[in-house]
């Protein structure tokens, strides 16, 4: 059977999107659809995705899909280097793909369409991207510096610099004002045109908060990511004195210098800056979407989160708390030589301590 409309995959498009798109374009049931283009698995009443039965109905080579459908490619894409859920990409960019709504994977470095100046971020229960005024400008700004750093740096090395730039956020925005007045006013003002107060109910979502504090993530990751910057960071006391100036000046503090058992830049020199970047936790072949016959909906427990960081969000109108408890950091905040904390609060603080860790691996107080 070959299909009588010759519907091209989008870039980066997943297979259960494509074939939801063909399915409406077609008039199909989605389970027929499925029938077409799987195959029995022996032994068993499951049906495993057959490539070449795709091709066949599309009209369209494996090898010319596989350049559109990450899911698809032979030989596989490197998994580490793009996220492992699904999302909504920019809306302008997929207005001219007719059968529905595209859903696409992405690699990690992608976060704003430059070209439309669309706010795409990092997943998040399903929102949709948001459009960014001139006003913002300074978003739109730090992608391109985010894709040079890319360029310069590698895959791992970038991936483990933003989140932890966003960590490092976090914490910040988490402290009263009067510490970093800086970072936090730009915070605070972003933060007041993606999100503007009395609209958190329709306008809240935890990616707008990350993306008020892009910029100054991206800003430090061109540190974090830096050979030389991380071994002045692990260095001697003259070679810290030296990152610790870069950076206060980078998030306009030149005076600052660590202080006392929570700060979490003194907790990244110390435990982290010589230890090689972290990896995801999870990659899409891990995930129930792969090459799945339809679409991941949104989980209850996503959507409830969600609820929880915009009444948080509502009442203290500031994102540290929202990005610190969102899992999109959870590969620096939780790292493979990270102590082992009981609950999700402990481990936020401990990501901030330069408390040493015990011998059974806890930290050597109890949590305050």
């Amino acid at each position: 059977m070959r299909l009588p409309v010759a519907v091209p995959p989008a870039r980066h498009e997943t297979l259960a999107s494509y074939l939801a798109r063909l399915a409406s374009l077609h008039g199909l049931d989605p389970r027929e659809l499925w029938h077409l283009v799987s195959a029995p698995r022996p032994g068993t009443s499951r049906r495993d995705f057959d490539p070449g039965r795709l091709a066949a109905i599309t009209g369209r080579p494996a090898g010319h899909l596989g350049l559109a459908l990450p899911e698809l490619r032979s030989p596989a894409p490197d998994w580490e280097a793009w996220r492992h859920q699904p999302q909504p990409r920019c809306p302008r960019c997929d207005a001219r793909h007719d059968g529905g709504p595209v859903t696409r994977l992405l690699p990690h470095h992608h976060y704003v369409c430059t070209r439309h100046r669309y706010w795409i971020g990092p997943p998040d229960a399903g929102q949709p991207a948001t459009a960014l005024g001139p006003e913002l400008a300074d978003i739109i700004s730090a992608q391109s510096r985010h894709l040079r750093l890319l360029r310069r740096h590698g895959t791992a090395a970038t991936y483990d610099a933003v989140l932890t730039g966003f960590l490092i956020c976090g914490h910040l925005w988490d402290y009263q004002p009067g510490d970093w007045p800086g970072p936090w006013l730009r915070w605070t003002r972003r933060a007041h045109i993606l999100i503007p107060p009395g609209c958190e109910s329709s306008h809240f979502s935890a990616s707008r908060v990350f993306a008020a504090a892009y910029p100054e993530a991206v800003a430090l990751a061109c540190l974090f990511a830096s050979p030389a910057w991380r071994t002045l960071a692990a260095g001697n006391a003259a070679q810290q004195q030296q990152f610790t100036g870069r950076i206060g000046r980078q998030l306009g503090r030149p005076s600052y210098q660590p202080h006392g058992i929570d700060d979490p830049i003194a907790h990244w020199m110390k435990y982290d800056s010589w230890r090689p970047p972290s990896r995801p936790h999870t990659t899409f072949p891990q995930a129930r979407g792969y090459r799945s016959a339809r679409l991941a909906a949104t989980r209850r427990q996503s959507l409830d989160r969600q609820e929880r960081s915009g009444l948080w969000f509502t009442l203290h109108r500031h994102g540290g708390n929202v990005i610190l408890y969102h899992r999109h950091i959870q590969p620096v905040l939780i790292r493979d030589w990270s102590p082992k904390m009981d609950g999700i609060k402990a481990t936020i603080w401990a990501s901030q301590t330069t408390l040493p860790p015990g011998r059974d691996g806890h930290l050597s107080i109890a949590e305050p």
